[in-house]
């Protein structure tokens, strides 16, 4: 994982706590007389929607082979810098038992990322901009706990398929079209008067190798090539900072 990467989930994550630890505090300090919990028969429906809106940052994992090009050189690649993406969701989320819910949340993620080339133990570098338009679909086990007054944590565990749909270029790296991901995350619900409001972080770890390794549109170029032939695989992964309306 990168230092940028890294520095990210960071904020995400305590984005997140804060908010949850926000409204425990909140919660534990009204009286019992107060007022009375808003939403209260919300979780007992067999199915109810929602939509969310939110962001999120992409990453690659990068496995190298070694290949060391005709004219003596080795190239590596990374991630060195994130552009936070917009994602937006509907939601249908259908109650299996008091603490679990079986939720599918299609939606649109629109981000990009930065992958450089670097010629090892030289200054030399190339830099390419991939941009991705991803139709997702996750579905998420989700494992609550007890409400607490009007705030209820939670976790979710789920796998995820995704299609980019973004226009393909003949660029020295191209992805395959569809991707598959593990998923875990944490998050807490909010019950509002009107609604409930679910801030989540979600981490997401890519299944497959999604480089495109067949390039006959780089035969005849193969100093665009050198950097295909330089990898063995790369795998995706995300974190995403979602907020449910429910």
């Amino acid at each position: 994982m990168t230092r940028h990467y890294l520095s990210l989930t960071l904020r995400f994550t305590m984005a997140l706590l804060l908010a949850i630890a926000g409204g425990a505090v909140f919660s534990a300090q009204a009286k019992p007389g107060d007022k009375l919990l808003n939403r209260q028969y919300a979780d007992q429906k067999r199915v109810h929607l929602g939509f969310s809106v939110g962001a999120h940052v992409q990453d690659l994992d990068f496995t190298h082979n070694g290949y060391i090009t005709p004219d003596g050189q080795q190239w590596v690649a990374e991630v060195p810098s994130f552009s936070p993406g917009f994602c937006v969701n509907v939601l249908g989320d259908l109650r299996l038992h008091k603490y679990l819910n079986l939720r599918l949340s299609p939606g649109m993620y629109f981000g990009s990322k930065t992958v450089e080339m670097i010629a090892y133990g030289t200054d030399r570098k190339e830099r390419q901009d991939v941009k991705s338009a991803y139709v997702v679909v996750p579905v998420d086990l989700k494992i609550s706990g007890e409400r607490q007054r009007n705030v209820r944590p939670y976790v979710t565990a789920g796998a995820m398929a995704t299609f980019d749909v973004s226009k393909k270029r003949s660029d020295p790296l191209v992805f395959n079209t569809a991707d598959a991901y593990l998923t875990v995350g944490l998050g807490c619900d909010f019950y509002l008067p009107f609604f409930k409001l679910n801030p989540e972080i979600k981490f997401c770890f890519g299944l497959t190798d999604i480089l495109k390794h067949d390039r006959p549109d780089l035969t005849d170029n193969p100093e665009a090539f050198k950097m295909t032939q330089s990898l063995q695989k790369v795998k995706s992964k995300m974190v995403v900072l979602t907020f449910y309306f429910e």
